[in-house]
């Protein structure tokens, strides 16, 4: 069993009702029951031991050995608007850092990065991850044009002369829409799922639905889409 394979079974078994962890010559083992009459499930060594220490955390446990670490609490929901955490982000502007109001709450991007897949290695490669990111900020700096439409294909038009002041996005927002438009024309019969994920921030299975794609098949077009999408921003 590779070590991937290993680290993944350990950190099944540590969230398995009983599962601990104790020291024993040659490493460490894990049980998954209430005393040391249960079986060995599994034996690590020190390196795999701090990884478990990092994630999921390990805390001590009563009668000796370690028990993984409760997860943290979500934080509540800002009420009337489920899902979201609104906070300050910094973000790169042409004039150099500014910090903007954002939804701070863990994205779909983000929960899939923390995933394996059947090999023990990341589900998403790092330049898949980062032209998600980049995706996501160039359309929260379209959307921050006063009139910009959510159709990325079909700005909004020119200021017509006459009459009273419209207001319309600035070329900055424009430009962004613009971007945002040719990143998502580049991920090619992914776009609809790579705009749901990663601009709508929607969970996948959500997005699954929402797109009429059978249960898992939409996950393997997100990284396909997402794929051609670090391609697009010469990331990969």
């Amino acid at each position: 069993m590779s070590g991937g394979h290993r680290l993944e079974r350990a950190r099944r078994l540590l969230a398995l009702p009983g599962g601990w962890l104790e020291a024993a010559p040659g490493g460490y083992v894990l049980r998954t029951g209430r005393d040391r009459r249960a079986r060995v499930m599994l034996t690590l060594d020190a390196a795999e031991f701090g990884a478990l220490a990092e994630t999921p955390g390990l805390k001590a446990r009563e009668g000796g050995g370690w028990t993984a670490r409760p997860p943290a609490a979500l934080p509540a929901p800002t009420a009337g608007r489920p899902g979201v955490t609104e906070g300050l982000r910094t973000v790169m502007e042409p004039g150099g850092p500014t910090a903007l109001r954002a939804n701070l709450t863990v994205s779909p991007v983000a929960w899939l990065a923390g995933r394996a897949d059947a090999d023990g290695r990341p589900w998403l490669s790092r330049a898949e991850i980062a032209a998600a990111e980049q995706l996501g900020l160039e359309a929260e700096a379209a959307l921050r044009g006063p009139g910009l439409t959510m159709r990325w294909d079909a700005p909004p038009r020119a200021r017509s002369g006459g009459g009273a002041r419209r207001h319309e996005p600035g070329d900055a927002a424009l430009a962004a829409a613009r971007r945002v438009e040719a990143a998502l024309a580049a991920c090619g019969p992914a776009r609809a799922m790579v705009r749901t994920i990663c601009i709508e921030a929607t969970p996948l299975q959500a997005a699954e639905q929402a797109l009429g794609l059978r249960r898992r098949t939409g996950k393997a077009m997100l990284k396909q889409g997402l794929a051609a999408l670090a391609r697009h921003y010469r990331l990969a």
